[in-house]
C-alpha cells in the first residue's frame, strides 16, 4: 500500500496537548477496505464494563478494535481513518483533562505516522454508562 500523509501547513490546529493524528492519508493501493464497527466496553451480555471511568473504556474499546482489524487481516498500521465519539456531561472547566485521559490511551494504539481522526462529543450512546464508543477504516493489503 502506497499512503501519503496529508498535513498542510497552512491549516494550524491547536490541541491542549501533542496529538500524533494527521489532516489525511491519499492512499493509492490494491487491497481492500476494512470497516469496523462501532466498538464498545460491554460484555457479552451489553453491559457497560469500567463505567464511569474513560481510561478503563477507551483501553477496552480499542482492544476491540485491534481484534476486528486482527480477524480482517490488518493491523493499526492499516489504519487510515478514526471516528470516536464520547460523553463527558461533568463541568466545562473538567472537560478537557477527560478528553486528555481518554487520548492518551488512544494513543497507545496508533500506528506512527498516526492515521486522521474525528473525535466528536456526545450527549449519549446505546448503552447506559458507555462514555466512548469508536470505529476504524483500514485498508488492508493485497
Amino acid at each position: 500500500m502506497n499512503k501519503t500523509r496529508l498535513m498542510p501547513t497552512d491549516m494550524p490546529w491547536y490541541w491542549s496537548m501533542s496529538v500524533p493524528t494527521s489532516q489525511g492519508w491519499r492512499v493509492n493501493a490494491p487491497g481492500a477496505l476494512l470497516f469496523t464497527g462501532a466498538q464498545f466496553s460491554v460484555d457479552a451480555d451489553g453491559n457497560a464494563l469500567g463505567e464511569g471511568d474513560i481510561e478503563v473504556q477507551t483501553r477496552n474499546v480499542f482492544t476491540n478494535i485491534t481484534r476486528v482489524l486482527r480477524d480482517g487481516g490488518a493491523d493499526w498500521s492499516n489504519v487510515v481513518k478514526m471516528n470516536t465519539f464520547y460523553v463527558f456531561d461533568g463541568p466545562e472547566d473538567e472537560a478537557k483533562a477527560f478528553w486528555e485521559k481518554m487520548t492518551r490511551v488512544r494513543v497507545q494504539f496508533y500506528a506512527q505516522p498516526a492515521h486522521c481522526g474525528t473525535g466528536v462529543r456526545v450527549s449519549g450512546l446505546p448503552g447506559k454508562g458507555l462514555l466512548i464508543g469508536a470505529a476504524a477504516i483500514a485498508v488492508v493489503p493485497a
